[in-house]
């Protein structure tokens, strides 16, 4: 059964029980569907309250300053109220020294009521911009001009899985399916891209990540819809970008590498945090349903989880705080929030800011739980 077409195969009786009550463990015993009517008329107030925060805490992913987990972001993964963690190179200076901090979150989450792996991530594409020391050691440009490319592809993807489980990892931010413009361009720049044919990115970014995935290592396909039309100057983490590619080019060669994807399994999709005024003029990609409901999960069809960018980018400024952005974000569809300003207080305002709104209806409660559901289904097929 392809992994992305089960987060809501029993139907939204199944959805809503799995984030309320968390999922049920295998050989349970079968739940009456009553029990989420049941459970919703008993709580109120402040276990209500305690309950979203719970909730909202699920979507979120934490990241911390230096080498050691701080004792923030430990309690908060025993309380469950986190989804997962992002390491840095900062968070990384021996194997010895990773080896006790993923020890200790993974001690973390297995105190946890909330069942299921916690994500603990990192962007290992290859060449220049790699977390970890070790494969893949090729660029994806690297890998486009390599004299099989397929093969190089598929090493890398393989080589990707490998430095991540043994550091004992289990999702990577890659690849990048950008489509490249211009030489020296904003991911051409850092040899990103796999090249400037939208069919070649396609073949080679699906070769990398179905050779990750296979080996156990969730991958991530970013930035959609493509960030392969912006200058070098043009970067997100930095300030606004608006792309202004025409529809018809940005579907047939900026989403060309991403129906190849869907395709072949990929577990995460990562928005960009650019404008596209033929999509939505008003709103980064990312913050825009019409981007990531009607785009991405309706017209290409993902059922996987959806993850934002740097919830602290420079892209985002006019959006307001952490927790403005974090909600922004959740009410366009966007599944997991990446908090990745080392922060824990940055992640809690998310939290806050993602409770409050559920409570107060904001932000739809059965689109939550949804989203919820396809975070929790991601942590149940990982180790």
């Amino acid at each position: 059964m392809n992994p992305l077409r089960y987060t809501v195969r029993l139907g939204a009786v199944l959805v809503v029980l799995s984030a309320v009550l968390g999922p049920v463990p295998a050989g349970s015993a079968p739940v009456s569907r009553r029990a989420p009517a049941e459970r919703t008329v008993a709580v109120s107030g402040a276990d209500a309250q305690q309950r979203d925060r719970q909730l909202a805490g699920r979507r979120i992913v934490l990241s911390y300053a230096g080498p050691t987990p701080p004792p923030e972001v430990l309690r908060t993964i025993r309380e469950g109220r986190a989804a997962g963690v992002i390491l840095f190179g900062e968070n990384v200076q021996s194997p010895e020294q990773l080896a006790q901090a993923v020890g200790q979150l993974r001690q973390a989450a297995a105190e946890s009521r909330v069942p299921g792996a916690l994500l603990l991530m990192t962007d290992q594409e290859g060449g220049r911009v790699r977390r970890l020391p070790g494969a893949p050691e090729l660029s994806a440009r690297r890998v486009g001009a390599a004299p099989n490319p397929l093969h190089a592809a598929t090493e890398a993807g393989a080589g990707a899985a490998a430095t991540l489980t043994d550091a004992g990892l289990n999702v990577n931010l890659a690849p990048v399916l950008d489509v490249a413009g211009a030489p020296d361009d904003f991911i051409d720049h850092h040899e990103r891209s796999f090249g400037r044919d939208p069919s070649v990115v396609a073949r080679l970014g699906s070769a990398f990540l179905a050779a990750q995935q296979g080996l156990g290592v969730a991958a991530t396909a970013k930035h959609f819809p493509g960030l392969g039309s912006a200058a070098q100057e043009e970067n997100t983490d930095a300030r606004p970008v608006t792309l202004p590619v025409p529809l018809e080019e940005l579907r047939a060669r900026g989403e060309e590498p991403y129906r190849a994807a869907i395709a072949a399994g990929v577990r995460l999709v990562m928005a960009s945090w650019a404008v596209y005024p033929a999509l939505d003029p008003a709103r980064p990609a990312g913050l825009s349903p019409t981007v990531v409901q009607g785009e991405l999960r309706e017209r290409l069809g993902f059922e996987g989880v959806t993850v934002t960018d740097a919830l602290e980018a420079g892209a985002l400024d006019p959006y307001g705080d952490t927790g403005a952005r974090a909600v922004a974000a959740a009410a366009a569809g966007m599944d997991l929030i990446l908090c990745s300003a080392r922060d824990p207080q940055q992640a809690e305002q998310a939290t806050e800011a993602l409770a409050a709104a559920l409570g107060s209806g904001r932000l739809d409660r059965g689109a939550f739980a949804a989203a919820v559901a396809r975070i929790d289904d991601l942590r149940a097929s990982l180790s």
